[in-house]
């Protein structure tokens, strides 16, 4: 017989669900600030510039993926434009996706169509 979540359990879970997520905007609220102090106010791909209101525009990508892995130095991060900061992910993703086996992948091919056959004939014909 399954058991009936009560709605002590579902504030709980919303409760914990919240602080996990106060907890992630802290630690990115902190490491975001040191790689504003190190880092200078340019995206590492395009290069664009950023201040005052744009600056919140400007993100800190992790190179190894991992946003723990915050080392005081900043070695492991670098300011990218939301843009760029997207494109990064997605190539990710799009590798993953063509990781895949490719249509007709080990099928042989079957062309008719032979466009040089004659060539030669046709060159010792023009001298």
């Amino acid at each position: 017989m399954p058991l009936k979540k009560t709605s002590a359990d579902r504030r709980s879970a919303s409760d914990a669900f919240a602080e996990a997520r106060r907890e992630q905007e802290r630690r990115e609220k902190t490491y975001r600030e040191r790689a504003l102090k190190i880092h200078p106010w340019v995206c590492a791909r395009c290069g664009r510039e950023f201040s005052g209101k744009k600056l919140r525009e400007l993100t800190v990508h992790h190179r190894d993926h991992n946003h723990d892995n915050n080392p005081p130095d900043g070695s492991n991060w670098e300011l990218l434009c939301l843009y760029c900061h997207e494109n990064e992910h997605s190539r990710g993703l799009e590798a993953d996706w063509h990781d895949g086996p490719t249509p007709g992948e080990g099928q042989e091919t079957f062309s008719t169509h032979r466009p040089f056959a004659d060539l030669e004939k046709l060159l010792k014909a023009d001298k």
